[in-house]
C-alpha cells in the first residue's frame, strides 16, 4: 500500500514537472530565398538571438524557409501546426503571404504574429483575424509621414509605382489618401511585378505626368528598379521609398542611383542617432548591438528588427498564458491569443513601444516612425 502510494506521489511529482517545464514551440515561416529574401534572412538571422527560455519555459524555434511563395507560406503553417503542433506562428516576411496564412490558424485556432506591413492583415477584426497580430508599423502611418515631408518640401505634384499585389495596392490607398489630406495631387499611378526586370513602360508615363516626387511602393531590393529606371531616364524631381527598403541590401542594390532618397523608417535604422530622450533609443540599440555583435557592422536592418519585436511581445504575453494552461494545449493557444491582447502594454521594442488591445493588433504610436534620407549610401536620421 505505501509503494502505491509513493508511485502515485512519484508520478503526481514527475507530471507537476513536466508541466512546469513544458516547451513552447513556435512557428516561424520566413521568406529566406526568392524575391523577399533580403528581408526574410535578417528576419531568419535574428531568431537565432532570441532567447531559449521565457517565464522559465524552454523555447523551441522551428523556422522554414516559404521562398517568397504564398503556396508555401500557407503549407509551412499547417506543417507546422499539424506535424510540430507549435503555440503560435509568427511570420511571413511579406502581406501576401501573411494574408495567405490566416485561413490556416484561424481554422487551427493558433495565434499568429505577422512581420509584414499591411493592416489587412490584422484589420478589420473578425473571428479570423482575432487569431492575428502584427509588428511592423501600419502603411497609413508612415505615409502620413511622407505626405507632411513632401508638402514641407514644396511637393504639389506626386506620381506612384508599386507592386503589383497586396503590398502595393495598400499602399497606394494609404498614400492617397495622405496626399488628399495635404492638398497634393497624385497625377500617376502605376504597377510592376517583384520578380520584373524592366519598368520602362510604367516609368515612361510617369514622366510624361512631371510630378514634383515619385513614391515607389516596394519592398526589399526590387523596389530599386523603378528608381534605377527613373534615373536612367532623367527624371530630376524627389524619390521616396517605403519603411519595405528599411535594409542593407537595397543600399548595395541600389547604389548612387537611390543617393537622396527620402523614406520612413523604424527608429532601430538609426538607433545611434536618435537624440538621447528618444524612448525606443535604448531597445534599438540593444538589438542592433546583439544583431551586429553576430553578423558584423552595418548588417542590421529593420526586418529582422520586426522578428525581434515579435519576440518581445511573445515574451510580454507568454507569462499570462502560462498561469492558464501549459504549453502543447488548446487551452494555453486561447490563453495565449488573450495575453497578446490584453498584456501586451508599454513594450519597448526595436522599432516602437506595443500597447496592443482587443480593438488594435499592432498598438504603435507615433513614436514608431522617423524620416531618414540615404547619404553617401548610410541612413541620415532627419529630425
Amino acid at each position: 500500500m505505501k509503494l502505491k502510494k509513493l508511485a502515485l506521489l512519484g508520478a503526481a511529482v514527475l507530471g507537476f514537472s513536466t508541466a512546469a517545464l513544458a516547451q513552447i514551440n513556435v512557428g516561424v515561416t520566413v521568406s529566406a530565398t526568392g524575391p523577399a529574401a533580403s528581408l526574410g534572412i535578417p528576419e531568419r538571422n535574428t531568431f537565432a538571438l532570441m532567447p531559449k527560455t521565457i517565464a522559465g519555459q524552454p523555447v523551441n524555434y522551428i523556422v522554414l524557409d516559404d521562398a517568397s511563395d504564398t503556396t508555401q507560406a500557407v503549407t509551412n503553417t499547417r506543417r507546422l501546426i499539424s506535424e510540430r503542433k507549435v503555440d503560435v506562428i509568427i511570420g511571413s516576411s511579406t502581406t501576401p503571404n501573411s494574408l495567405a496564412m490566416i485561413d490556416a490558424v484561424a481554422e487551427a485556432k493558433t495565434p499568429m504574429i505577422s512581420i509584414a506591413a499591411s493592416a489587412a492583415i490584422i484589420e478589420p477584426q473578425d473571428e479570423k483575424k482575432r487569431w492575428v497580430f502584427k509588428t511592423p508599423q501600419n502603411d497609413i502611418m508612415m505615409a502620413l509621414a511622407i505626405a507632411d515631408h513632401m508638402a514641407s518640401n514644396g511637393v504639389k505634384t506626386a506620381a506612384y509605382i508599386g507592386f503589383a499585389d497586396a503590398y502595393g495596392e495598400g499602399w497606394y490607398r494609404e498614400f492617397a489618401k495622405a496626399l488628399e489630406l495635404k492638398k497634393i495631387q497624385l497625377v500617376a499611378n502605376e504597377r510592376f511585378s517583384r520578380t520584373d526586370t524592366a519598368v520602362t513602360g510604367q516609368v515612361l508615363k510617369i514622366m510624361a505626368a512631371k510630378p514634383d516626387a515619385v513614391l515607389v511602393g516596394g519592398s526589399g531590393t526590387p523596389a530599386a528598379l523603378p528608381q534605377k529606371t527613373l534615373k536612367e531616364r532623367g527624371y530630376t524631381g524627389k524619390y521616396y521609398q517605403t519603411h519595405g527598403v528599411a535594409n542593407a541590401d537595397f543600399l548595395r542594390v541600389g547604389g548612387k542611383d537611390v543617393e537622396g532618397t527620402y523614406l520612413p523608417a523604424g527608429p532601430v535604422l538609426v538607433a545611434e542617432q536618435l537624440p538621447a530622450s528618444n524612448p525606443v533609443r535604448k531597445a534599438a540599440t540593444e538589438y542592433v548591438k546583439a544583431y551586429e555583435g553576430a553578423h558584423g557592422k552595418g548588417t542590421v536592418s529593420g526586418f529582422g528588427a520586426h522578428a525581434w519585436d515579435a519576440g518581445l511581445i511573445l515574451q510580454a504575453a507568454v507569462p499570462a498564458a502560462l498561469k492558464k494552461a501549459k504549453p502543447g494545449t488548446p487551452e494555453f493557444r486561447a490563453a495565449l491569443r488573450d495575453a497578446l491582447e490584453n498584456d501586451v502594454k508599454e513594450v519597448a521594442g526595436a522599432h516602437g513601444i506595443f500597447n496592443m488591445s482587443p480593438k488594435d493588433h499592432l498598438g504603435l504610436d507615433q513614436r514608431a516612425r522617423v524620416m531618414v534620407r540615404i547619404e553617401n549610401g548610410q541612413w541620415k536620421y532627419q529630425p
